[in-house]
């Protein structure tokens, strides 16, 4: 057989093994997946980009929903006073400069160490002008941190989650191993969670406050509800939208407690970080928790510890 008949029967043999590959995956893979990730690989001026994250990956990418964050600038290092600063381009690389008011505020800011401990929430100020959001900042500890930005856009009615690490140089003492937590002290006050959180299904955590062993049913407000939560996955730290249920405040004046109660959806088994915002005479504290995300089927004894 001479070389061009060879390669002729070669080139025949790959033609037939990709068809027989591209009939067994096309069914694995959507026409509208595809879509969506070849809409995705578009490049965004000379910022960096990320293809949009999916549902069970919220806030993991710099760039989303026609959106890119830009490089967040921070001091260096630990105890050194300087300006946390950002901006937020539409997809022209023009600066964001209008936002719809979401939970009280145009913009939140959540920052934590990729560890999970070092949880802010915070909220910048913006310079319309410019479209830079800003605020004193300082590290008190090294690490690596991931940078949240929760927004609503003037354009849309649909919430933005984007973000982007920042290096903090300094000696770097990681926590001890995170375990399972539903209890939590904060400044006097005891908040005890309960509930179960199930993958890929909706589920209600409700949490009680209270202080020296009384209830505590002073709580107020606090960005249009009386608690805010915050749910990351751990190790990649996915964000979680929580919504807290019942009616938003509107009274001056209002009071709650001691119960808050919320609804969470788990995108996957694992273990998630829960922080819990609540305001009691004009002071907000930060009460943490960790629970462990099972099968929606599996019994409550039956945790997932391998992506412990």
């Amino acid at each position: 057989m001479n070389t061009a008949a060879r390669l002729g029967l070669y080139g025949a043999g790959l033609l037939a093994i990709f068809g027989v590959s591209f009939a067994v995956a096309k069914p694995l893979v959507p026409d509208d997946a595809v879509s969506k990730w070849t809409a995705s690989a578009d490049t965004h001026g000379n910022h960096e980009t990320t293809p949009a994250a999916a549902p069970d990956l919220m806030g993991l990418a710099s760039a989303s929903g026609g959106f890119v964050l830009s490089r967040v600038e921070a001091p260096g290092t630990v105890d050194v006073g300087g300006t946390l600063s950002f901006r937020i381009d539409d997809t022209s690389g023009a600066p964001l400069t209008k936002y719809t008011t979401a939970h009280g505020k145009q913009l939140h800011l959540i920052v934590v160490r990729t560890d999970g401990s070092g949880f802010r929430h915070v909220h910048p100020q913006l310079n319309s002008t410019t479209g830079i959001w800003s605020m004193p900042w300082s590290w008190s500890n090294a690490g690596t941190y991931r940078v949240f930005v929760d927004f609503t856009p003037s354009s849309g009615n649909d919430s933005v989650t984007l973000s982007r690490t920042v290096d903090v140089a300094g000696d770097l003492r990681p926590d001890p191993r995170i375990t399972a937590a539903t209890s939590s002290e904060v400044a006097g006050y005891s908040a005890t969670l309960s509930g179960d959180l199930r993958a890929g299904s909706s589920s209600h955590l409700t949490v009680a406050i209270s202080r020296n062993g009384v209830p505590v049913t002073s709580l107020q407000p606090y960005l249009g509800a009386f608690g805010h939560l915050v749910v990351l996955r751990q190790g990649d730290l996915a964000y979680l939208h929580v919504h807290p249920m019942g009616d938003m405040p509107t009274e001056t004046g209002a009071r709650s407690g001691p119960r808050i109660e919320f609804m969470a959806t788990a995108p996957s088994v694992g273990r998630y970080l829960l922080y819990l915002d609540f305001q009691v005479d004009g002071i907000v504290h930060t009460a943490t928790f960790v629970l462990d995300a099972r099968r929606a089927s599996a019994p409550a004894a039956d945790a997932d510890h391998g992506a412990h």
